[in-house]
């Protein structure tokens, strides 16, 4: 395992983090995405649109582009490497990934998030896959970010996504002398 997944699970629902948004859910929902264990497999199991995923799994793309969701951290802070986790998606995986960071203080609502407010910048750039496995990929955002959107290239499966990094509270946190509980 690489060294950055002795760090904090930024992404973890523990601390609040969600998957606010995704431009298609179509054969598993965007929310298995940060649950919380490794992904299972129900070889008997089948929904109204075919074989049960652990995961986020979207339709086949017959038209030009990507899909992606988007990730608000649960605790915000400077990412180290993340892992996009394949595991039981063999045939139906994205070929490539990309995530893109921004900084957004709040809650803003989705459709926000989505559209023209943050600011994206590269966190990684579009990167390789293997299908069935732990993708652990170092990277250094350099920043405070406090949302990821992870673009798959084309469409298919991801059982997981960890957020590994560093948490760096808001200034707000500390603001007027407050002392902030961490270890909360």
């Amino acid at each position: 395992m690489a060294e950055f997944t002795d760090l904090i699970d930024l992404a973890s629902e523990r601390l609040g983090g969600a998957v606010v948004a995704a431009n298609d859910e179509f054969f598993a929902p965007k929310e298995a995405l940060l649950k919380p264990g490794a992904p299972e497999w129900r070889a008997d199991a089948f929904t109204e649109r075919g074989k049960w995923m652990d995961g986020w799994e979207t339709r086949r793309r017959r038209t030009p582009g990507h899909d992606w969701a988007i990730v608000r951290l649960g605790a915000p802070g400077i990412v180290r490497g993340v892992v996009i986790d394949t595991t039981w998606f063999t045939g139906n995986y994205p070929e490539r990934a990309s995530i893109d960071a921004a900084s957004v203080e709040g809650t803003p609502p989705a459709a926000l998030l989505s559209g023209s407010l943050p600011r994206w910048e590269p966190l990684l750039v579009e990167t390789k896959l293997e299908g069935n496995r732990t993708n652990e990929i170092e990277v250094d955002a350099g920043r405070r970010v406090t949302h990821l959107r992870l673009n798959i290239f084309p469409d298919g499966g991801v059982a997981r996504l960890r957020v590994h990094g560093e948490v760096i509270p808001s200034e707000e946190t500390f603001a007027g002398g407050r002392e902030g509980d961490l270890a909360a």
